[in-house]
């Protein structure tokens, strides 16, 4: 992750000016703080997750660093946001490729995932894996089979618009691709309730938020 973002810093004419590494499941991120300050970065990318994430965000907070320096998350979820509370997660920059409250689909799906688990919202997780696993079901309706690869030709055939993406598809590689978007935490003054949480800055066309096609690896790819 750190290599990925770093190559498209890279290639957006920007520069990493250091990295610091800490050990899973650390508490005292006093010292990484300080290395990021330091730098004089104009943005601290945090490539982690989870009880991490949190906890740097915290310590990030407790020593000012976001008085001077942006964070970006490069991978959290809403759940993480609730744990923070806004007065301490306010500001923070993270992309994501679904937020319940985008559109009237996805405020419908989450009313219904919130029913069921007792009050959470669904993460982009949630609603990615409810989208996948639609797709496929359709694909096998569509294919009259449950034939492998009758089923992944007719996933790869058909388009994908439901409530995760407007605009989704399949790639030869495997990969579904749709537009990521880019979202700042509100602040308490902004956020109109419980899980208001986002707000959006830029969507990034599905073409530049993922690796081109002739750039993929993957076996399945004709060259």
């Amino acid at each position: 992750l750190e290599q990925q973002v770093g190559d498209v810093v890279r290639a957006s004419k920007g520069r990493v000016v250091g990295a610091a590494r800490h050990p899973l499941g650390t508490t005292d991120f006093s010292s990484y703080v300080l290395q990021a300050q330091a730098s004089k970065a104009k943005i601290v990318g945090l490539a982690s997750t989870g009880n991490d994430t949190i906890n740097a965000i915290k310590a990030a907070n407790e020593f000012g660093l976001t008085k001077n320096q942006k964070l970006a998350a490069l991978l959290l979820w809403i759940q993480d946001v609730h744990a923070l509370g806004l007065p301490t997660a306010q500001g923070l920059q993270l992309t994501n490729a679904w937020y319940w409250d985008m559109n009237d689909d996805s405020r419908a799906f989450a009313r219904r995932f919130q029913q069921r688990v007792g009050g959470q919202m669904p993460n982009m997780a949630h609603a990615g894996d409810y989208s996948s696993t639609m797709h496929y079901l359709k694909a096998v309706q569509a294919a009259g089979t449950d034939d492998p690869d009758a089923v992944s030709a007719k996933m790869r055939e058909m388009p994908i618009s439901d409530m995760f993406t407007k605009a989704g598809k399949i790639r030869e590689d495997g990969r579904m691709v749709h537009d990521m978007y880019l979202w700042q935490v509100k602040t308490p003054a902004e956020s109109k309730g419980p899980w208001d949480y986002l707000k959006p800055i830029k969507t990034i066309p599905a073409d530049q938020a993922f690796m081109p096609l002739a750039q993929s690896t993957c076996y399945l790819v004709k060259k």
